[in-house]
């Protein structure tokens, strides 16, 4: 057992030893900056609460799994005392010049010889907690992950929605100089020009949104990252999601195999099947082993005193504690039994949602864009008609109403797409 620690302790020191030192953590966001997605994430990696919280509690874990090694080693301890003492006489009167002084100075070890592996058991149990801990670490830095990309996506969207918002303004403010060319030339009435200005005025009042939506949108990014103080920066796009789409059989596969939630909880499983053998030691002995030097007495030169045993414990009877400590342990692990299930029918409806979602999305992609290019042939139609005098104002704006929504429509459906394919990966447990 002492060689086979000593090895272990050589090997964390190598392996210390050796580790490159870890990366310095990001430097603080430049305003002005561009950020790709991958940067986002990393910032997040570094800087979210919650994954700050998940490696604390791995540390927790960490040294619950020290203590619990703790008791293969022996227990040193000194101690030391003094006493003053003034004894009474036999008869109930107080002895004069009787009062003495004791000191005592006590070296102890004791050792824990064989205690039936309930000390390796719950080593055991602590390294099965710790790396179920680690899951659970592996299972928020997903959700952060995921939470980076719909924002990140909800940003790029909403700027592409300004974009066409600005774009629909142009085009409005070029109808209106049209209308007011027309009725300066006198083939148009009054009526053109001020349709006209309630238009512009409208496709201004949606430039407007799309501007605090994009504001709003910069601001989730910023919580995601957990930089909510984050200046303003720019952001890339990373281009499209790719095209294939798996069959639903390969992908609850995967999910099953990889979801690191569903991987902590069997890890707790198996723990607690520890926990149910760890209960069954309470009806076995434990023998220690004892050890104490020391020196005391009332003056000066001080005695010196050792001894050395063994202790052998049998618990004979514990008021039926310990078979209902065994029950205990077997209803958790029923319980978590049950918990599994439960969590199979759930990654098994989101896998499903989500390979929906991505095959909707698709589809509405190709949809979108036939959307849009009608639309801009009807608008492309109905300027026509009006500049050449046989259109009417509510054609044309008609048809950029219509040329605006189908643009807003192609771009949701492409970011739609992106999330959809995301939310696949974040339900399989594939996000880096």
């Amino acid at each position: 057992m002492w060689r086979k620690r000593l090895i272990q302790w050589g090997a964390v020191a190598l392996l210390l030893g050796a580790a490159p030192l870890s990366a310095a953590p990001p430097g603080p966001m430049r305003e002005g900056e561009r950020f790709s997605l991958g940067q986002c994430i990393s910032l997040a990696r570094e800087r979210h609460p919650s994954l700050a919280a998940a490696r604390n509690t791995l540390r927790i874990h960490e040294g619950r799994t020290g203590q619990a090694q703790s008791a293969y080693y022996p227990q040193l301890n000194v101690s030391s005392s003094y006493s003053r003492t003034d004894p009474m006489s036999s008869s109930g009167s107080r002895a004069v010049g009787t009062a003495y002084d004791q000191y005592a100075h006590v070296l102890s070890l004791q050792q824990n010889l064989w205690d039936f592996r309930r000390t390796s058991l719950q080593v055991e149990i602590q390294e099965l907690q710790h790396g179920a801990a680690r899951w659970d670490l592996e299972n928020v830095t997903i959700q952060v992950v995921f939470g980076v990309h719909q924002a990140y996506y909800g940003l790029l969207a909403a700027q592409r929605n300004l974009e066409a918002a600005r774009e629909a303004v142009g085009q409005y403010e070029d109808h209106l100089a049209r209308a007011k060319g027309l009725f300066a030339a006198g083939t148009r009435p009054k009526f053109d020009v001020t349709k006209a200005e309630v238009d512009l005025a409208q496709a201004r009042l949606e430039k407007i949104r799309a501007e605090n939506a994009v504001r709003i949108a910069r601001t989730n990014l910023n919580h995601a990252m957990g930089a909510p103080d984050a200046p303003a920066y720019e952001i890339s796009d990373p281009g499209d999601a790719p095209a294939e789409i798996p069959t639903l059989a390969e992908v609850l596969r995967a999910a099953y195999e990889r979801r690191p939630d569903l991987r902590a909880l069997r890890t707790r499983q198996e723990s607690q099947d520890r926990s149910v053998d760890l209960a069954g030691r309470g009806y076995w002995p434990a023998l220690t082993g004892s050890a104490s030097y020391g020196w005391g007495g009332d003056s000066l030169p001080w005695n010196e005193g050792w001894s050395v045993g063994a202790t052998m414990t049998f618990p004979l009877f514990s008021g039926f504690s310990t078979r209902h400590q065994i029950e205990e342990a077997k209803a958790n692990r029923d319980v978590l039994t049950a918990n599994e299930e439960a969590l199979r029918q759930t990654i098994h409806l989101e896998v499903e949602q989500a390979w929906l979602n991505l095959r909707e999305t698709t589809e509405r992609i190709a949809a979108a864009a036939t959307t849009l290019r009608q639309a801009e042939g009807n608008y492309a139609l109905a300027r026509g008609r009006y500049a050449a005098g046989v259109g009417y104002p509510l054609e044309v704006t008609d048809a950029l109403i219509a040329l605006t929504n189908a643009r807003t429509g192609y771009i949701r459906a492409g970011y739609d797409r992106r999330m959809a394919h995301v939310g696949l990966e974040r339900a399989m447990g594939e996000l880096p």
